[in-house]
């Protein structure tokens, strides 16, 4: 299967049918992340176990195709993850959109790798990390801590 075809099978998939977008209910903590460029507009809540790892997580919101897909493909990796695990992850990914990473980085990505040609599209680039950068920024502003 060819890298477009590969791309648009699971930029699909997850645009049409996100396992996470749904509110989430419990001890969350939750941002809001917004491209102001193109009006992509979520909502990313998380819950943090008392080990660091994250437990569940979900999206709302609305926006292109490709930020809504980034974000539920990010969300399938970080959840089951230590806070420090998906940090990583969210650096792995923000240099394969640079075109900065290796293949053997890109793999850790799994099906988030879809989204590699992003680099060539600069107009799109906002739309795919906004998830990503909304998780980095929670994370800044809440420490890793339960509200």
């Amino acid at each position: 299967m060819n890298n477009r075809t590969f791309y648009n099978e699971i930029l699909t998939e997850h645009n049409m049918h996100p396992a996470h977008k749904h509110v989430s209910v419990g001890s969350v903590i939750s941002l809001r992340g917004v491209n102001p460029s193109c009006g992509d507009d979520i909502t990313l809540q998380l819950l943090l176990g008392d080990d660091g790892i994250i437990k569940d997580g979900s999206f709302t919101g609305d926006g292109c195709a490709i930020s809504q897909a980034s974000a539920d493909m990010m969300l399938d990796l970080i959840i089951g993850k230590t806070v420090d695990e998906a940090m990583k992850l969210k650096d792995t990914f923000v240099k394969m959109i640079r075109g900065e990473a290796s293949e053997e980085e890109i793999e850790t990505l799994e099906e988030a790798s879809a989204l590699r040609d992003i680099s060539h599209m600069p107009s799109r680039v906002k739309c795919a990390v906004l998830g990503w950068h909304t998780f980095e920024e929670m994370m800044k502003d809440h420490g890793g801590k339960k509200e």
